[in-house]
């Protein structure tokens, strides 16, 4: 980040350039204008925060006014959310209380910025549960008061901006949880281009590399890019013009996030990622034609120039997305022979695309179609909410199934439109209908056809759900479940039965705490979890209470060379009552903490692994080798452990564990691992010996594994392979594409 360096006086001038900018941007719109109110309160919060400074050195006001004028510019909120997110952080950072704003500013702003403070400090804190907690209380803040959640995704936005001062281990944390959480959730609210650039902020400082690689090849092939875009583009121009509608048409890049996750999902390299661009058109409302007819006059000039693809027409007016999103979408076979996707709006559905509901409040639509649709979401947002179950990571993975779902539409016998996420089943519009009709659902009919409970649906399926007053809910639901409500309103049914051996379980693990003068705290329940290998406190009295596991076996004193009892081990850490008396006693029989208990996290750590000194473990999760992005944690057992930056369950840990996380470096390391790979090409006689041969003979590679496919003519092979790096992998892939019939020879990263 540049050096900030200003005198006092050029300081005072610039701070209020920045707020002339935002006041300008406001008196721009169609909002009424309340100038002077937003004037009282930027000098009271600029009078709160003076002397105060940010990380980069700039004074700590210009934040306040950037997140203002992000809720204000790019997501179109008025003079109350102005206010608010100009004070936002003055009753957390200063004297000031909640009281003080609203005797100088009124009840509304004051409960906005009430909800802000709620939840300052980012979602997460440093344990799970109060990350969970945290993250309730946003939600909840959804349904008092949608803005409050609006300028959190500014002040988010501009953190991410801002990023390039922190320290490295905090630019992992902040843009895991920001690409975890922030960005599917500025995607649900419908907040388009803020979703994109946190995305691809996040993915800036997680895959440095990869980003400059994708942005150059980007810059590199734009040229030739423009002149396919204006070949296809012309005639659609020209038709435009003949009829006399008015209109903006443009290209839409794909972002660099989204072009790397394609590139990664789909095992394709760059050049075969054919839909960088999509074509938009954005048409003016005449008086004449309602917006439906308007789309469909220039979805049928379209296909009269282009052959549409038959399965890619999208009607999102008919069928609004949850998140209020409206366009007409069709795919089209273009003069060079591929495909091209063009978005057809009008003005009002593209700045609602764009600035999601707010927008809404611009063209006063009032209670619409969409709002509903969002008020749904947060009924089902409340289901989760009621969920006692206190594991945070279990929370926010039910979570997710919401925030990141592709949607479907499917109908009941009597026509009532359900919205539900791709991949949904029968059960899962059961529970949607009712909790009593999920647990007692037996099968179900789809377009009139009987089928099992677990059927996944496909938009346009009529649905009729079979009940039995005999069914009970059964665990193994739990696999074909597609929505966060059905699964929380399952987990609940579940835990019902189970109370009784839970309660069995507790009572042994209470006795065990008094017989041993244990004090429970959050830190004894975290070993204690860690040591059964169980993620909550509920599957751990399960455990004790069917007999599954036993107190007993970790009271074992006489455990094997270099192990601990669970006892000895909380007494180490001076988690027991008489912490005196028993100390003295275990110390002599434990071993040192592991190096990782004294790790400086702000400080890169730099991995090693060799015959003298291994100072990390590989994740068995994603099983990186040296070469790959790769970030460090710190386990319940003080040991470094490395997973690819992207595992997804990486994703969770930053999202959730931040404090703990580590950035790293590849330094001195020597060994063999185990890669995977996949060769696809045109079959012949001798192909496989010929590869066999090129890899374990020319290149002098172990081969581990090896199964191989053919179809008529074309064959796959997968490999698994010891290689000393991702060096050794990309010169195997180079050679091997030489051989003749190779058409391609990749790496396949597990849970990438």
């Amino acid at each position: 980040m540049e050096q900030y360096n200003k005198t006092p006086e050029e300081e005072e001038r610039f701070v209020e350039a920045q707020f002339r900018e935002l006041l300008d941007g406001y008196l721009a719109s169609n909002h009424r204008k309340k100038v002077e109110i937003i004037e009282k309160a930027f000098r009271f919060a600029k009078e709160a925060h003076k002397g105060v400074r940010r990380r980069s050195g700039e004074p700590y006001i210009l934040h306040p006014i950037a997140v203002a004028k992000i809720a204000s510019q790019e997501i179109g909120l008025g003079s109350t959310s102005i206010c608010a997110a100009l004070l936002h952080d003055v009753v957390e950072d200063t004297e000031y209380t909640v009281e003080d704003i609203e005797q100088h500013f009124g009840k509304k702003i004051a409960q906005i910025v009430e909800g802000l403070t709620k939840i300052s400090g980012g979602i997460f804190g440093d344990k799970a549960s109060a990350q969970a907690e945290n993250f309730r209380k946003l939600l909840l803040t959804m349904s008092e008061d949608i803005r409050v959640v609006l300028i959190k995704m500014a002040d988010r936005l501009h953190n991410m901006r801002t990023l390039g001062s922190m320290a490295p281990n905090k630019q992992y944390k902040i843009a895991g949880e920001t690409l975890y959480i922030y960005a599917p959730l500025a995607h649900r609210l419908g907040l388009f281009a803020i979703k994109t650039e946190l995305e691809d902020l996040s993915f800036k400082y997680e895959h440095p590399t990869e980003y400059e690689r994708i942005s150059n090849l980007i810059r590199q092939s734009e040229e030739r890019r423009e002149i396919v875009y204006n070949d296809f583009a012309e005639p659609i121009l020209k038709r435009l013009d003949s009829i006399g509608v008015e209109y903006e048409a443009k290209a839409r890049l794909k972002s660099v996030y989204s072009i790397w996750r394609k590139m990664e999902t789909k095992h394709v390299p760059f050049e075969e990622v054919y839909d960088l661009y999509a074509m938009r058109i954005i048409f003016e409302q005449p008086k004449n034609l309602s917006e439906k007819e308007m789309c469909y006059k220039i979805y049928s000039s379209l296909t009269d120039l282009y052959r549409p693809h038959p399965d890619r027409t999208r009607d999102w007016i008919t069928n609004p997305k949850a998140n209020g999103y409206q366009a007409l979408h069709v795919t089209l076979m273009g003069p060079d022979g591929n495909w091209v996707e063009v978005q057809i709006r009008s003005r009002r559905m593209d700045e609602i695309a764009e600035k999601g509901f707010a927008a809404h409040w611009k063209y006063k639509i009032g209670e619409s179609d969409e709002e509903k649709e969002l008020n749904v979401w947060l009924k089902t947002i409340k289901d989760i909410l009621d969920d006692p179950t206190p594991n945070a990571i279990d929370f926010l993975d039910t979570l997710k199934l919401n925030l990141f779902a592709s949607e479907i539409v499917v109908f009941t016998p009597k026509g009532e439109l359900l919205t539900l996420p791709a991949g949904a089943t029968v059960l899962d519009v059961a529970f949607t209908l009712h909790s009593e009709i999920g647990v007692h659902c037996i099968a179900g009919k789809v377009n009139h056809k009987l089928v099992p409970l677990s059927q996944k649906l496909n938009s346009g399926d009529q649905v009729e759900v079979l009940t039995s007053q005999s069914q009970k809910p059964k665990p193994e639901w739990m696999n074909f479940l597609a929505t966060a409500k059905a699964k929380t309103r399952l987990r609940k049914e579940l835990r019902r039965e189970q109370i009784p051996v839970m309660e069995k379980g507790k009572k042994i693990f209470d006795e065990f705490l008094v017989q041993n003068d244990i004090i429970l705290n959050n830190k004894v329940m975290t070993k204690i979890l860690g040591t059964y290998q169980v993620a909550s406190r509920e599957e751990l009295f399960q455990k004790l209470g069917t007999g599954e596991a036993s107190i007993d076996d970790y009271l074992n004193v006489n455990t094997s060379k270099g192990a601990r009892s669970l006892v000895s081990r909380l007494f180490r850490l001076g988690f027991g009552g008489d912490k005196s008396a028993r100390k003295k006693k275990d110390s002599a029989e434990l071993p040192q903490l592991p190096k990782a208990a004294n790790i400086n996290t702000k400080e890169t750590y730099v991995l090693k692994f060799n015959e003298n000194e291994r100072n990390f473990s590989f994740a068995d999760c994603c099983r990186p080798i040296p070469g790959d992005e790769v970030m460090g944690f710190i386990n319940d057992r003080n040991e470094v452990e490395v997973h690819a930056l992207t595992c997804p369950r990486a994703q969770v840990l930053k999202a959730s564990y931040g404090p703990r996380i580590l950035a790293t470096r590849w330094d001195e390391v020597a060994g063999k691992f185990m890669a995977s790979i996949r060769i696809e090409g045109i079959d012949r006689h001798g192909i496989l010996s010929e590869l066999t041969r090129m890899i374990s003979t020319a290149l002098n590679i172990d081969i581990r594994r090896l199964n191989i496919e053919a179809e008529k003519e074309v064959f796959t092979c997968d490999l698994g392979v010891l290689v000393g790096s991702t060096a050794d992998v990309d010169e195997l892939c180079k050679k091997v594409f030489k051989i003749n019939g190779v058409k391609r020879a990749d790496r396949v990263k597990q849970n990438s």
